[in-house]
């Protein structure tokens, strides 16, 4: 199978895709989290504020401010256990596809608050882990292609995903569940930065070997898949648009100025088979060198003839992070159907769309393009939107209407899991990118920048979800291709890429701690 080929069954297929025969050894499964032996350590403070409002933070934060950061982005929040089934499991502020947490925090300090170095976030004991001692300024900004002012910025943070922490379960289906997974955690790092007062740049396009071989991690288990600097200043300056050539490191280059670290580490399962698929993909979509920066433009795509619902103008929804997230909950067949106001229906679009604008290495100066990720949905019961499917147009705050009627029957019957009754769901909607996955434009690397973006918007959606009082559980059991043709995506070069059914839900009973000081 080739890659491009791959890549398009992850998405006609869903669950389906994957190695036949795959059996899960579910008594030989990982932790869902990372764990150094040997190393030093630099415990955080638990005394962490329950509460997490936008605030202004100090020139130069401390140690227990970036301890406090990095709990509120992915620390262990919660334990629950369901008496029923007899599961007691972990949780943190973000969702993740079976509750299986594939990514990994690291962080580089150039303050003196934790010792300048690179540390790895040791969630399961909340303290960092220190991999390399020293300044590492000049190495990291020339493996980001010298495009963000680092001397602005106090730390940077490295997402990864580590393959076999999913993979053992959804086999190569991971590789598509990593990414979104990696969206919402940059979702939530992101707003987390906001409440401290911090600036942050997403870097999706970076030198792997270099970044893998500063952090002392094997790109066949881990991979880095975003990089973001921090700042408590208001912005990080943005160097060179394309202007002018600049000469670029070359990743074995930057690599043989620092010595190779290998750091021993724990996972539980005793056997760990590499799935040769996800190896070749994550192989291909690395970058050895980093060409000139051209912003990515979102393609222009004209619409007319749809009827129009305009939803009521709304304010920014004002909410507390922490409230917002401890109270998220993912139902199955939780739903109960009651009616939605056009106002919880705007303000819920509204506050997603909004909050998703980001700064990255996509768009240079700017923000990010809403049009990369698109919201479609289909409604039913909800107060002044006949019944229907319809596409979030954000710069009018209006609703498009495709096809009208009521489209639950059609949704159920897309399901590959039927774990949630959509009969009972008022909203259902659709997260829809470029057909190609942006393969063109960005490589084998494009398609899952995609997954991350549709990750980062998920993330929105289910916070305001949250703040309004309802639930919504994030699915990818559904077929892609009955939705696109439900909302005619093919004739705008757009698939559907995941799917979220949101309404009222009463949770099932279970017993819940939280974790924190």
């Amino acid at each position: 199978m080739s890659l491009e080929a791959f890549v398009r069954h992850l998405h006609a297929d869903g669950y389906e895709s994957g190695l036949p025969g795959w059996e899960v050894d579910w008594d030989d499964k990982p932790l869902s989290y990372k764990l150094y032996r040997g190393l030093p350590a630099v415990p955080l403070s638990s005394d962490i504020p329950l509460t997490l409002e936008a605030r202004r933070m100090p020139a130069e934060p401390s140690l227990n401010d970036i301890g406090h950061f990095l709990w509120y982005a992915y620390g262990l929040t919660q334990v629950s256990h369901v008496h029923a089934a007899a599961v007691q499991s972990y949780h943190r502020f973000v969702p993740s596809g079976g509750g299986l947490y594939p990514n990994e925090l690291y962080v580089y300090l150039r303050s003196a608050a934790g010792g300048p170095g690179v540390y790895h976030y040791d969630a399961a004991h909340h303290r960092l882990v220190l991999l390399r001692e020293g300044d590492f300024d000049l190495y990291l900004a020339r493996a980001l292609g010298s495009r963000s002012d680092l001397s602005s910025c106090f730390g940077v943070v490295f997402v990864s995903a580590m393959v076999w922490k999913n993979a053992y379960k959804y086999n190569t289906f991971s590789y598509r569940l990593q990414g979104l997974d990696t969206g919402v955690l940059l979702g939530q790092l992101l707003e987390t930065a906001k409440r401290f007062g911090y600036s942050s740049r997403v870097h999706y396009r970076f030198l792997d070997a270099a970044v893998g071989h500063l952090l002392g991690l094997s790109g066949r288990e881990e991979n880095v898949y975003a990089v973001i600097p921090l700042s408590a200043q208001r912005d990080i300056a943005w160097i060179g648009d394309g202007i002018g050539a600049q000469v670029q490191a070359a990743a074995d280059e930057l690599c043989r100025e620092l010595p190779a670290v290998r750091h021993q580490q724990f996972m539980r399962s005793k056997t760990v088979k590499e799935i040769p698929l996800l190896t070749w993909m994550n192989k291909s979509a690395e970058l050895d060198t980093l060409p000139p920066f051209r912003r990515l433009e979102p393609s222009v795509r004209t619409e007319s003839g749809m009827q129009s619902v305009y939803l009521p103008l709304v304010k920014r929804l004002n909410f507390d992070l922490a409230a917002a997230g401890r109270a998220r909950y993912s139902p199955e067949s939780e739903f109960v159907l009651s009616r939605v106001t056009a106002q919880q229906l705007a303000a819920l679009l509204h506050e997603a769309a909004a909050s998703f604008a980001y700064r990255s290495d996509l768009d240079g100066a700017g923000e990010a393009s809403p049009h990369r990720v698109a919201i479609y949905g289909c409604f039913y019961n909800v107060e002044g939107v006949p019944d229907g499917a319809y596409r979030y147009d954000t710069a009018a705050h209006a609703l498009r209407r495709v096809l009208a009627g009521d489209h639950r029957l059609r949704l159920q019957q897309g399901m590959i899991l039927h774990n949630v009754n959509l009969f009972q769901v008022p909203i259902c909607l659709h997260l829809a990118g470029d057909a190609d996955h942006l393969l063109p434009q960005l490589g084998y690397r494009g398609y899952r920048i995609q997954q991350m973006e549709a990750g980062m918007l998920l993330h929105h959606l289910l916070l305001a979800s949250s703040v309004l009082n309802m639930g919504g559980r994030p699915l990818l059991g559904f077929r892609a291709g009955m939705c696109d043709e439900l909302y005619r995506l093919s004739q705008h070069g757009l698939t559907s890429l995941v799917q979220i059914p949101i309404g009222r839900c009463l949770p099932r009973p279970r017993l819940v701690g939280g974790l924190h000081g």
